[in-house]
């Protein structure tokens, strides 16, 4: 049953995240970005892009806020090298953190298609240079990373309160990390939903493979 519902809901974000996407490059879409770029629901993204603004002070905390979700990285790859050092294999590492693996390489190749697929370019330009604004890179790390760790700290943070200040942590990271990146200006709005739909997407694809793996074991 419950894979299933994995199934569904994996299905349905799929579905969303695509007609998301395809509706930013076909409905409103006008010049209304640097060197005329187009931009699709272009009436609402201008209108919240003229009232916030750019500021540098929220983009240097969006940056240092993002270096945070490595962290994570670093952390759960430490334990796969630990684990493989010590079994001499990397087969016999964790399902759990070999999937983890193949989920943050999912999510660098979801980054680099976008850098090539240009679906936005930013509402402002650094040092003159056009660069791809959808999704919000920042957002979507930190969702990804932050979710995925909070589904496998218990298993690896034995100490249920240190567990439950890291799975915080990753909560404000998350929540201060998606506002600051909106108020910074660097992006349009539309591409920071687009970063919160795909995020919850590639989370749903790893929860339903933590799903098949526990379900292969348990037979």
């Amino acid at each position: 049953m419950r894979k299933k519902l994995l199934v569904r809901e994996t299905a349905m974000l799929l579905m969303i995240s695509i007609v998301y996407t395809l509706c930013i490059k076909m409905i409103d879409v006008s010049p209304v970005g640097p060197q005329n770029t187009k931009v699709g629901f272009s009436t609402i993204n201008h209108f919240i892009s003229m009232k916030i603004g750019y500021h540098e002070t929220f983009y240097l905390i969006s940056k240092i806020l993002g270096m945070i979700p490595f962290v994570f990285i670093l952390f759960y790859a430490l334990i796969g090298l630990k684990q493989m050092i010590r079994k001499r294999s990397l087969l016999k590492v964790d399902n759990e953190i070999l999937l983890l693996g193949l989920f943050y390489i999912l999510v660098g190749l979801v980054y680099v298609f976008f850098e090539h697929v240009v679906i936005n370019y930013r509402p402002i330009m650094f040092d003159g240079i056009l660069e791809a604004s959808y999704p919000s890179s920042h957002t979507m790390l930190a969702l990804t990373i932050g979710l995925s760790s909070i589904i496998v700290n218990k298993k690896y943070i034995t100490n249920s309160k240190v567990c439950d200040i890291i799975n915080d942590i990753c909560w404000v990271t998350m929540v201060l990390l998606v506002l600051t990146r909106t108020l910074s200006g660097v992006h349009w709005i539309t591409d920071i939903i687009g970063g919160i739909i795909i995020s919850l997407l590639l989370v749903s694809f790893y929860r339903l493979g933590l799903e098949c793996m526990k379900r292969r074991k348990s037979r």
